[in-house]
């Protein structure tokens, strides 16, 4: 696998899957901009990206790169001016398809500027934006037709010797998106950036990216994810956590377990899960949390949890790794179990 270096972070060694989202500020509310990146940073957002849609919008750029650390990529379409100037203004990564900027002077143009600045380009495809012709081979945004626009993107560069390359090819239909960058990951070594595009709003979006994201990472493929929602992008942070976290890829942070309650459930385990669940989001103990109904789903079934619950008749138990440290009535079950957790 190639690595590309993205300001302080390597893709491709397989060592860390970065999440990442996108501004939804306008492009040229630089104070927005900089509010809405700060607040992507501190939920843990890895790469932030902004859209650059005319020479105004760079001048966002600037304003991120002294605010934020983490690394900022331009999002630029068609324009190849504008990733000349994002190069120049300090963007650490440019997302951009090569064969939609012109002639081949301005794509050498653009590969020589990031290359004299260690900037890597992402070749964004999606199966809405497909060429003419390849659409017209296909019939239709297929796998094979994603696979083959992103790999004549990257021809264009590699005339160049340009070969700091991270490639996405997305579709709003999951399993056109899980066969594309499966054929795309046996066609070429460069990082993938993974993500089920137009996704939708939260919650059928983690959904359709839960299973996309989710099933190739799970095959070893994907180096970095997008959660793409129509909702605030703090939430597509949360959501690409919660994926990395369920597949026991992420570091650190809780993996929260709970039963789906049924008729031996003897506390009210629902809103008691849920005050549980929201008040470790921010909780970096890498530990397992389980919230069981009763007995027989308590230290028997969750007994690799370090720490949970098992309800029983308006009380519960708490134990640790399976072994019954005490036992709680219900009205005062969650602030115990919380400075049980605190002790951890």
């Amino acid at each position: 696998m190639r690595l590309v270096k993205v300001k302080n972070l390597i893709l491709g060694d397989k060592k860390h899957i970065y999440v990442q989202s996108m501004l939804s500020a306008c492009a040229d509310d630089v104070e927005g901009a900089v509010r809405q990146a700060i607040e992507l940073q501190n939920a843990g957002c890895e790469i932030i990206r902004l859209a650059v849609p005319d020479i105004q919008s760079v001048k966002t750029i600037f304003a991120l790169k002294e605010k934020v650390s983490v690394p900022i990529v331009a999002d630029i379409h068609f324009d190849y001016k504008l990733a000349l100037e994002s190069v120049a203004a300090g963007a650490d990564k440019i997302r951009i398809n090569p064969g939609n900027i012109g002639d081949d002077s301005r794509v050498k143009a653009v590969a020589d500027a990031c290359k004299s600045a260690g900037v890597p380009i992402r070749i964004g495809v999606n199966g809405g934006s497909l060429e003419k012709s390849i659409l017209s081979k296909y019939g239709a945004p297929t796998a094979d037709a994603l696979v083959e626009s992103a790999l004549y993107h990257a021809s264009l560069l590699e005339k160049f010797d340009f070969n700091d390359i991270v490639i996405s090819i997305k579709s709003s239909d999951v399993k056109t998106m899980i066969e594309g960058y499966r054929l795309l990951s046996g066609k070429c070594d460069y990082p993938l950036h993974l993500g089920v595009t137009e996704a939708g709003t939260r919650h059928m979006g983690v959904i359709k990216n839960a299973v996309g994201i989710g099933s190739l990472l799970a095959d070893g493929i994907g180096d970095t994810i997008r959660v793409s929602l129509t909702a605030d992008p703090i939430y597509e942070v949360k959501a690409g956590y919660d994926i990395l976290r369920a597949l026991g890829i992420a570091k650190g942070g809780v993996t929260f377990v709970s039963c789906p309650t049924c008729g031996r459930c003897r506390i009210d385990l629902i809103p008691l899960a849920e005050k549980i669940e929201a008040a470790l989001s921010g909780c970096e103990k890498k530990i397992k949390v389980a919230v069981m109904g009763c007995a027989v789903n308590g230290p028997g079934e969750a007994r690799e949890a370090d720490i949970g619950i098992a309800g029983g008749n308006n009380e519960a138990l708490i134990f640790k790794k399976g072994v019954i440290v005490r036992k709680v009535p219900y009205n005062m079950l969650f602030d115990e179990f919380m400075k049980e957790i605190e002790k951890l």
